[in-house]
């Protein structure tokens, strides 16, 4: 008798950080990041389980208005680089502009984890993640960087992360969502609020 397929088995993890700070034709940001979700989930075989709304202060601060941020987990079977150009063909329906870098925006969907991936290698991981604030606020990679660079670096990440993947552990860096939350400052914490 022959063995069942069994589909799951081809799927990834993905972790999706969430976020905006304007309005967009879906409404205010916490509608659009609702319907967001709702688009995340018709992507193919992307079952979504996601985190509650926060509210966040703009980063870097005075930006422009608080953002609402969440994270979603999705087992999904596109490539990582597919699923990137779906998030940002999610984002482009929502009237996101990709015009000045940490700008005020409708939506941004950013591709955090898959599968425990280190893209493209290593080395270039690394020198992403040990860029200095000033080069980060001008540079944009122009490929995909994962794990997200600056995962333990933002609370409006970790908390939400917390949420959904408190289990989940860094590729390069072995720590826990525990461990990344605990080495952030108090205050950038207590800032994260649940909408």
């Amino acid at each position: 008798m022959p063995q069942e397929f069994d589909r799951r088995a081809a799927y990834t993890q993905g972790l999706v950080a969430l976020g905006g700070n304007v309005t967009s034709l879906a409404g205010h940001p916490g509608a659009t990041l609702e319907r967001a979700l709702e688009h995340l989930a018709q992507l193919q075989g992307a079952p979504v389980q996601a985190s509650r709304l926060f509210r966040t202060p703009s980063f870097p601060a005075g930006s422009g208005p608080d953002y609402v941020n969440a994270v979603a987990r999705i087992e999904t079977d596109l490539s990582a680089t597919d699923l990137l150009a779906a998030l940002h063909a999610i984002e482009a329906a929502f009237g996101r502009e990709r015009d000045t870098r940490w700008a005020a925006r409708t939506l941004d969907l950013d591709l955090l984890d898959f599968g425990g991936a280190v893209l493209p290698d290593l080395a270039t991981y690394a020198a992403w993640r040990d860029l200095p604030l000033e080069a980060q606020m001008r540079a944009a990679p122009d490929r995909l960087i994962l794990p997200h660079p600056r995962i333990q670096d933002r609370a409006f990440v970790l908390v939400p992360l917390a949420d959904i993947a408190a289990d989940w552990v860094h590729p390069v860096s072995g720590q826990s969502v525990a461990e990344m939350l605990a080495a952030l400052p108090e205050a950038d914490k207590a800032a994260i609020r649940p909408l």
